[in-house]
């Protein structure tokens, strides 16, 4: 059993599936500090300073609080300022991760290109084989 175990343990796409969970929870952190730390100011500066994450409506006439934390203990809100957040992280990480698979497909294909050249530009080795049996072909040719 402890033989079974090792052998599934060791598998490649095991292996392979758990640095692809490490990888893409890094990534992640990468991601989120990317967008919360550089994008997110930019776009608070462009848009005049307003802070999304705390735009609410009162569902209620109860509500006073200017906060969403203090009107959320106050009665129901629409926190749609959280919505709209997490909505440009996702166009923004969407719109990142087409550029690099773009750029990682370029990269693909430049490669392909370069040894279709290098298999294009190598002469042709023909074998003592081919060699004789073309010598055959063009005597029987003279020969009719």
């Amino acid at each position: 059993m402890f033989k079974e175990f090792r052998e599934f343990a060791l598998k490649g796409n095991l292996i392979d599936m758990a640095v692809a969970f490490v990888m893409g929870a890094a990534f992640t952190k990468l991601s989120s500090s990317f967008i919360e730390d550089l994008i997110m100011p930019l776009v608070g500066r462009i848009s005049g300073g307003v802070d999304f994450s705390n735009k609410f409506v009162a569902l209620s006439t109860g509500v006073t609080a200017t906060s969403l934390v203090e009107a959320k203990k106050q009665a129901a809100v629409l926190a749609y300022g959280n919505f709209v957040t997490i909505s440009i992280n996702f166009v923004i990480v969407a719109f990142v991760m087409f550029l690099v698979v773009k750029a990682i497909n370029k990269a693909k294909a430049l490669t392909e290109k370069q040894a279709e050249a290098a298999a294009d530009a190598a002469p042709v080795e023909v074998s003592a084989q081919e060699k004789l049996l073309t010598e055959i072909r063009d005597l029987l040719r003279q020969r009719q």
